[in-house]
């Protein structure tokens, strides 16, 4: 990692350098994940096996997870209850505001759960970055089904919110894309990313695949390494 400079950015002004990112949710803003989570609280029998097909690579992440969120057993209040438990990195929220103070606009892009995301940014006063991930009905209740208005018929994972595209989009339209993720669900996508900041497994990956990244863990540390580079990127443009 870059050595960081010191203090916070406290003024917003114009990107220059034509970046924006995309941050992944569970495990990387979140401490747990979110969906797993609610499983292990709420699952009904069957949601294991579902995760075991996944893992073996029988299913994708999309047919997984709607399974398993068919599975769920709890009404509207348990939900909120558990949700409002929901720990983040607490750096998360300084990181989020040295980013708009930068310039840079900043999407919670994950393939979980819409609302318990929002749900648990709100929380944290943070209820007004965008979402875009797959999305919770409720059918009854105590029952509940997942839609996946962000699946690509071309995503290599199967996934229900296919990163790679929401990348793609976003460097057509602001150019480059610092993406930050922390697991599996970012191997993918962080090939495409003009630049990786990695936690946890995603390090790994991007050392063995000679991704460029920065390692970090938590946006504590994060935090002063984007004003850094971001000052690196506007003095190259």
């Amino acid at each position: 990692m870059n050595k960081p400079l010191l203090g916070q950015a406290t003024a917003s002004h114009n990107n220059a350098a034509g970046w924006m990112i995309q941050s992944d949710f569970d495990g990387t803003i979140s401490l747990v994940d979110v969906t797993d989570s609610l499983l292990q609280r709420f699952g009904l029998p069957g949601w294991t096996a579902l995760e075991d097909a996944w893992e073996r690579g029988d299913i994708g992440s999309r047919a997984c997870m709607q399974g398993q969120v068919a599975l769920l057993d709890m009404d509207q209040q348990a939900l909120d209850a558990h949700l409002d438990g929901i720990a983040i990195d607490p750096g998360f929220p300084g990181f989020v505001q040295t980013a708009q103070a930068l310039g840079l606009r900043l999407q919670v892009v994950s393939d979980g759960i819409d609302y318990a995301i929002q749900r648990v940014l709100a929380q944290h006063g943070l209820g007004h970055l965008e979402v875009i991930a797959n999305r919770l009905v409720q059918q009854d209740t105590r029952r509940w089904a997942l839609e996946s208005p962000w699946a690509s018929p071309h995503c290599k994972r199967a996934s229900g919110n296919c990163k790679c595209e929401r990348l793609a989009t976003q460097q057509a339209m602001a150019g480059r894309v610092l993406y930050v993720g922390d697991s599996t669900s970012d191997f993918c996508v962080s090939h495409e990313a003009d630049y990786v900041l990695a936690k946890y497994r995603l390090i790994e990956h991007c050392e063995r695949h000679g991704i460029a990244h920065a390692p970090f863990v938590s946006f504590s540390d994060a935090t002063p390494w984007l004003q850094h580079f971001m000052q690196q990127q506007e003095a190259l443009a």
